[in-house]
């Protein structure tokens, strides 16, 4: 086709986008990197009914969430355009008309009506519901005649009888279709809208896109596409087709009613775009050496679609999980504390940020962890009674509160290696149970079980708080 690779996205306005779609997204702009070529974002918009408002602006803010940009497309200069399908009606209208021109298409003036009849006649003779071709034979005159009358009519495809239909999939091989079981599809609808098939022809050739990376249930699509660039007359791009995900069970297509799909909703709830990324790429993919953590830049070298797995991958959230962490550990107090912004809780004092920060950077799976991990350190806390008495008696625990309290009154320099020396002293001097009393302390101090570094817990905490909580643990048991 062309020596200059040209890939390209093409989502519809008309919802939020899948995980899945900015998985493929990534693929079509690593391709187009690593060989110096395009990466193109085309809106195809044709489905007017089912358009959300903002729907273009929204698909273009989440491609830039996630770090990724286009280099044509919306909002971009281009020699292709414009890149918006609705715009670009008279083009498809222009080009389906060289099609009727050659005896590749045909005007079809059948209503609704007799559709559904001659689908219902088919059903009933247990026949694959397809149309009967009852327009294909009209001759030019008699078309045009419809026409001038004012008849409502679609332009179909006339797709050759007995034909074997190939393609070269790059991870699957040479796939095959008999025309036979290809309906005659509709190229333009009776609004002078193209169907999906038509336009997405036109625009891959007219746009010179080169590979068409996209998802596996569009195979079945392919051999119509194949024989709309034959019947043009234009050279097929390099097809390949990227297996779905998988519920992270395992089991069917990742789907809305197994928990949330979009890919705005994982960096809602905290997720980092890197992360997100680093995890589409290892979704049946690996690099040469099996590292599983890799920056853009390696992905974009070591790319090669032929090198996906042909099987359907499961949305493994623990992999997720452990790749978000190992993120967000890689980043700077400064840099987590921007990234932060957005969940830090409003009535959170922001004052104590920087001490509180490095005490559960290496805890956090995602952003929103951070409020359920700094919560104990200014919210109101909950005291378990049965927790706090564990292998111990409410008169030792009792005990343990007030003279654990009055060594807290005497600390003269309040920092962590003060509390861990006095609070120490006063377990060894006292031959405390040691599991017994950090654990029932920790609880006193936090209400939880687990929690950063006891001792910088406390002195984030302050003296006045730490204390009065250690006396309502003592009210707790009186």
């Amino acid at each position: 086709m062309n020596n200059i690779v040209r890939t390209r996205m093409a989502p519809s306005p008309t919802g939020e986008m899948h995980v899945g779609s900015m998985a493929t997204l990534l693929k079509n702009y690593a391709y187009a990197k690593k060989h110096g070529g395009q990466f193109i974002l085309r809106i195809e918009d044709t489905d007017k009914e089912r358009e959300v408002e903002g729907g273009v602006a929204a698909i273009q803010e989440i491609i830039r969430r996630y770090g990724l940009d286009w280099d044509e497309g919306p909002g971009k200069d281009g020699s292709y355009g414009p890149y918006i399908q609705s715009e670009r009606l008279a083009i498809y209208q222009r080009e389906v008309q060289t099609l009727i021109g050659n005896s590749q298409a045909y005007y079809c003036f059948c209503s609704k009506e007799r559709l559904a009849e001659v689908k219902e006649q088919q059903i009933a003779a247990k026949q694959a519901p397809r149309y009967d071709r009852h327009c294909r034979h009209l001759s030019p005159e008699q078309a045009q005649a419809k026409i001038a009358a004012g008849e409502s009519y679609v332009i179909r495809l006339k797709v050759p009888e007995d034909q074997e239909i190939s393609f070269i999939d790059l991870l699957r091989g040479e796939i095959s279709f008999n025309s036979n079981l290809i309906d005659d599809q509709v190229l333009l609808k009776s609004d002078g809208y193209p169907t999906y098939h038509l336009a997405v022809v036109i625009d891959d050739y007219l746009m010179k896109i080169s590979h068409i990376m996209r998802g596996e249930e569009w195979i079945s699509s392919t051999p119509k596409h194949v024989l709309l660039y034959q019947a043009f007359g234009w050279p097929k791009p390099v097809f390949a087709h990227i297996p779905v995900f998988l519920n992270p069970d395992g089991k069917g297509k990742m789907s809305k009613r197994k928990g949330m799909v979009s890919a705005g909703s994982f960096l809602d709830r905290g997720y980092l775009p890197e992360a997100m990324l680093n995890f589409f790429m290892i979704l049946g993919w690996a690099k040469k050496d099996q590292e599983e953590v890799i920056s853009l830049e390696e992905y974009i070298q070591e790319f090669e679609p032929s090198d996906l797995s042909s099987n359907s991958v499961a949305f493994d959230l623990v992999k997720l999980n452990w790749l978000n962490g190992v993120y967000i550990r890689k980043l700077s107090s400064e840099e987590l504390q921007e990234r932060l912004q957005p969940f830090i809780p409003a009535d959170f004092p922001v004052e104590k940020l920087p001490a509180i920060l490095p005490l559960i950077h290496e805890r956090l799976v995602t952003l929103a962890d951070f409020s359920e991990l700094t919560k104990f350190f200014y919210l109101p806390i909950a005291y378990d009674s049965a927790l706090l008495l564990k292998k111990a008696d409410a008169a030792l625990v009792k005990t343990q509160l007030r003279a654990t309290t009055e060594a807290l009154a005497k600390i003269s320099e309040w920092s962590t290696q003060q509390l861990e020396s006095s609070i120490r002293q006063l377990q060894e001097q006292e031959n405390w149970h040691r599991g017994q009393y950090f654990m029932m302390l920790r609880l006193a101090a936090t209400g939880e079980k687990a929690t950063p570094p006891l001792f910088e817990t406390m002195e984030v905490l302050g003296r006045d708080l730490l204390i009065a909580r250690l006396e309502e643990a003592l009210a707790k048991l009186e």
